[in-house]
């Protein structure tokens, strides 16, 4: 026993616990990430790649039925807003949300295996119903989702001390991570004997885990309050608060660097693996590691992160460290065409995962330090709305560039210089480096406001009450 305890402390997030949020609690809560991270690998990757192999589906359907979740997305600000001032019989604000949005992800996953299954026929008459349903599934998992991750973030800033938040920011992310891969590894090996019965029950399975895991997260979380579930706080207009967060313009540049930062590292999710087949001649099993260099990076760049802000460091400052990272890996990436390096390949996509953890950690640290007293909900549903929008519309018009450029160099359309396969992909690349380019252009004053504005007073402690 004394060895296992011994191992714990020496985790990298081992130190996000406290003595009011213990580190075994804040484990228990970030299951809500594990479970929003297994429905985004089910939604994303498994779901999609059995609809169009498995199923027969056509591929512009499938493309529809994965973008619905994207439609709730904006709303992540809304649902934090009024999670802010929810009044409840026990004076709970953030444990509706969660059990709402836990409730919408089951119905969804419920009726989703069924719907594909009819909608995959093209003999059956009724397919129009399976198309209905399987759209009514894939918003209802969406919503779920972005309800469930709102309120739980808002949640875990509400328990964390101040000084505590950004290791306990790393710590769910970094949750959230281990959860898509554990997730992806298992429906592989489930899916692997396929079949229509065997779908239902993983999807169903999904569903059910769903449940038990948040309910297990929320146990005895949020305490009950009766003063306040008997007290009558007025909620203010979504208008007024949104306009009070962003007075001063820190809020809007950050916002614009999230949307610049996560497009420009989310273009390339899609494509990593085929340019290093088509360009550089890796294998499948050399290709399917790309996702392994890529996570763990991002794992690094959490604990790292984590680690540094808990101890002063600017969220600003690492959120632009992060972007310069990702200009350097995607040009290595790029280079590596040119010299035909697998190595160099690697190595800039480790750089690009730990670009995409340090600047998704320091911007979401960021928002919660320009959210008033009680406004958690709005500031973190602010973030995860651009960051969400921006990553599916970015992941879109990637490969949908990739697709026209490519094919009009190869047709030499585009120059006797320009015929070459890898073409499509160093012009999808090149423009993620002008993008994170554009966030570095907005991170690097708001790093120099936020170190001025700490030189100007005098620090009682490191933490998050120390950043502007």
């Amino acid at each position: 026993m004394k060895r296992v305890m011994n191992y714990i402390v020496s985790l990298p997030f081992a130190d996000a616990g406290t003595e009011q949020l213990p580190l075994l609690r804040l484990m228990r809560l970030s299951l809500f990430q594990v479970s929003v991270g297994m429905a985004m690998v089910l939604l994303y990757g498994t779901l999609n790649r059995v609809m169009v192999v498995e199923l027969g589906v056509s591929a512009w359907l499938v493309s529809l039925m994965v973008a619905l979740p994207l439609v709730f997305a904006p709303l992540r600000a809304l649902i934090g807003h009024r999670s802010d001032y929810h009044h409840s019989a026990f004076g709970w604000r953030r444990v509706p949300y969660i059990a709402l949005g836990s409730m919408l992800q089951y119905g969804g996953f419920a009726i989703m295996p069924y719907s594909i299954l009819i909608l995959s026929d093209p003999t059956n008459n009724l397919a129009f119903i399976g198309q209905f349903f399987a759209a009514v599934s894939f918003l209802l998992v969406g919503a779920g989702m972005h309800t469930v991750q709102t309120a739980g973030l808002a949640l875990a800033t509400d328990l964390a001390p101040q000084d505590k938040r950004p290791r306990v920011v790393a710590l769910l992310y970094a949750m959230l991570l281990l959860g898509m891969v554990g997730s992806a590894l298992l429906f592989g090996h489930l899916l692997e004997d396929f079949s229509h019965e065997r779908l239902v029950r993983v999807v169903h399975a999904v569903a059910l885990a769903t449940i038990i895991m948040n309910v297990v997260a929320l146990w005895k979380q949020e305490a009950i309050d009766m003063k306040r579930a008997v007290a009558q706080i007025p909620r203010p207009p979504f208008r007024e608060t949104w306009q009070e967060f962003i007075r001063g313009g820190r809020a809007s540049r950050l916002l614009i660097a999230v949307g610049l930062g996560t497009a420009g590292f989310s273009m390339q999710e899609i494509l990593l693996e085929p340019y290093g087949a088509q360009v550089l001649g890796l294998t499948v099993a050399q290709t399917t590691s790309l996702t392994a260099i890529l996570a763990g990076g991002t794992f690094t760049a959490f604990a790292l992160s984590g680690y540094v802000l808990s101890r002063g460091g600017d969220s600003y400052r690492l959120a632009a460290y992060g972007a310069l990272i990702g200009i350097v890996g995607f040009a290595l990436i790029i280079f590596a065409a040119t010299v035909t390096s697998p190595l160099v390949f690697r190595l800039g996509t480790g750089l690009i995962g730990f670009g995409t953890g340090l600047l998704g950690v320091g911007t979401l640290t960021a928002a919660m330090a320009l959210a008033e007293r009680g406004h958690a909900g709005l500031a973190l549903g602010a973030w995860g709305a651009v960051q969400a929008t921006t990553q599916g519309i970015a992941i879109a018009l990637g490969g949908a560039l990739r697709d026209v450029t490519t094919g009009l160099a190869v047709s030499g359309a585009l120059g006797p210089n320009l015929t070459d396969i890898s073409v499509g992909y160093r012009i999808v690349y090149s423009l993620e480096v002008l993008l994170l380019i554009g966030a570095l252009i907005v991170l690097v004053p708001l790093a120099l406001h936020a170190r001025k504005d700490a030189e100007q007073r005098e620090p009682s402690r490191f933490g998050l009450d120390q950043m502007p």
